[in-house]
């Protein structure tokens, strides 16, 4: 990857559930569409390298999830599935996207796959990064938890999360050696650009990450893995579904849960994790470019 980034985007909003929500446009306008999604607690700018090798064929729009980068915070901390599917909805709706191609990592790859099963009309080519959520065993790890309990403890939390503060960072110096703590594989480039762009400079000097506390906080209800399944069966697309060798995500061949796609492929990345699409960049544009044509 270049120690460059790509050149700057313009910016952009547009309201869903009373919020204002942001997203980065990369492209000409008559180009067709081309959505990219980020995971959990990132931003819409960790896919500018992305949008530099794609923006000259696609128009590339890349929204900032509710409660990350520059996308207003829920006011009563809803980011159940549900509310991030309705915004995406909203933004290819009110922006007429589809039919239209999209590249969606982790939180985002999940929304994306459950928008394609919801819309299979609407899109025309999926990728998925490790966007499948947790593994069967991890299911059913969960569930062996009696549901009130898993009320009782998503209570707790939320009530924790309403008196915790943003951590503060003295500098810039302190917050990218955070970054990295997280992904190892990144070069300090990556990791520089990532951070300049996920935090905010507190008026005392100090920063913080853009990204609201109470995203940690993970609803303990959503659809059951049958439903799940039921939509990942009505995506009509080709799909990529991509996993890192050495990541956390149980890989979908192996665990089976690949079977209920109609026309999906999956890759495995060596020397990567969890963040492959940074971690072996050039081979996951190769393989993302081989994918589109």
């Amino acid at each position: 990857m270049s120690s460059q980034p790509a050149v700057g985007p313009t910016s952009h909003s547009f309201m869903s559930q009373r919020l204002k929500l942001h997203y980065a446009a990369w492209g000409d306008p008559a180009n067709p569409p081309m959505l990219l999604l980020h995971g959990g607690r990132d931003h819409c700018r960790s896919w500018d390298w992305a949008a530099a090798r794609l923006c000259d064929r696609y128009r590339i729009i890349a929204p900032d999830l509710r409660g990350h980068g520059d996308s207003a915070w829920s006011p009563d901390g809803d980011y159940s599935l549900m509310a991030y599917l309705y915004d995406l909805a909203q933004l290819i709706h009110q922006l007429k996207l589809a039919p239209l191609s999209i590249i969606a990592h982790s939180l985002g790859g999940n929304i994306a796959l459950r928008y394609s099963g919801l819309f299979p009309e609407n899109v025309s080519r999926l990728v998925a990064i490790e966007g499948m959520g947790p593994s069967p065993a991890m299911i059913a790890r969960r569930e062996e938890t009696p549901v009130a309990s898993r009320w009782r403890a998503w209570i707790e939390e939320k009530r924790q999360a309403a008196g915790r503060t943003p951590r503060r960072y003295r500098d810039l110096d302190e917050a990218l050696a955070r970054m990295k703590s997280e992904n190892s594989y990144l070069t300090d480039d990556q990791a520089r650009h990532l951070t300049v762009h996920g935090i905010s400079q507190n008026e005392d000097g100090t920063y913080s990450w853009k990204f609201d506390n109470y995203l940690r906080v993970w609803p303990p209800l959503d659809l059951t893995p049958a439903q799940v399944a039921d939509l990942w069966s009505s995506i009509a697309c080709p799909t990529l579904l991509c996993y890192g060798e050495k990541s956390w995500a149980s890989n979908p061949e192996k665990d089976g849960r690949a079977r209920h796609f109609k026309a999906a492929r999956t890759v495995s990345f060596p020397d990567a994790g969890h963040w492959l699409h940074h971690d072996r960049f050039e081979m996951f544009m190769e393989t993302v470019e081989g994918f589109l044509a």
